[in-house]
């Protein structure tokens, strides 16, 4: 029997998933194909210090079928938003060539002032138009670098804007709000199993300095700035306990 066509599932069963190619967003992907019958992605390219972003999460949408069989059928459509304007006043060391360290205010400077609240209000634009209801983030506040806009309060507070101003009834689903690394690493091998791992392992991006030379046990990247460290960690705990 033919699968219906995506377009004709209803919103409430459609997902929007901020996608950027990274370990989180990967895991989140694979969260929604398991939870949505329809499920769209959405990358922001804000001017990163390393196009390495970009072409990753291309890369991982195009093999995700061969490794996870509901994409076959609940995948569509991927849309990329320029954002290269917003980048360049929200400055910070993943814009532009700086040292990562951290500031007066006790945040990394890898932080990009309201990145993911921009993020939101461009998906809630996708979505009022394509038809979903629900935004998938990969937003975490366990294991994070201390950004506030990964805090579940704080996207909380955008769902309640985003309902109001565009009158639809928004769901911003943040799966890994409260996981560990390790328990992102668990979930993700939970819904797609070692096919799954690998393709995190040889083909996502998190590395903030844009390494993809040696691959580690965890991946690849430089193994020194926080989103490594993070990785790296989580890894190791996850498979050694």
């Amino acid at each position: 029997m033919s699968q219906p066509a995506l377009e004709t599932v209803p919103a409430d069963r459609s997902a929007l998933v901020l996608f950027s190619g990274g370990q989180d967003s990967t895991a989140c992907l694979a969260w929604a194909l398991t939870h949505f019958d329809r499920v769209e992605t959405i990358g922001f390219d804000y001017g990163q210090r390393h196009a390495i972003e970009m072409t990753t999460r291309t890369r991982v949408l195009e093999r995700f079928p061969d490794v996870f069989e509901a994409a076959r059928t609940r995948l569509g459509e991927d849309h990329v938003v320029d954002l290269k304007g917003f980048g360049r006043v929200a400055e910070s060391s993943l814009t532009r060539e700086q040292e990562i360290r951290m500031g007066e205010r006790g945040l990394p400077n890898s932080f990009v002032p309201g990145r993911n609240l921009a993020f939101f209000v461009y998906a809630a634009a996708v979505a009022d138009r394509r038809g979903l209801d629900h935004l998938v983030g990969g937003m975490c506040e366990t294991d994070f670098s201390g950004y506030p806009d990964c805090r579940k309060d704080t996207l909380d507070a955008m769902q309640t804007v985003l309902n109001l101003g565009i009158e639809r009834p928004y769901i911003i689903d943040t799966p890994l709000m409260f996981l560990t690394k390790a328990e992102t690493w668990a979930l993700t091998h939970e819904l797609g199993g070692e096919a799954l791992v690998e393709l995190v392992l040889e083909d996502t991006h998190t590395c903030y300095l844009g390494e993809r030379g040696e691959r580690h046990s965890w991946g690849y990247g430089c193994g020194t700035c926080p989103a490594c460290e993070l990785r790296a960690r989580g890894f190791d705990q996850w498979r050694n306990g």
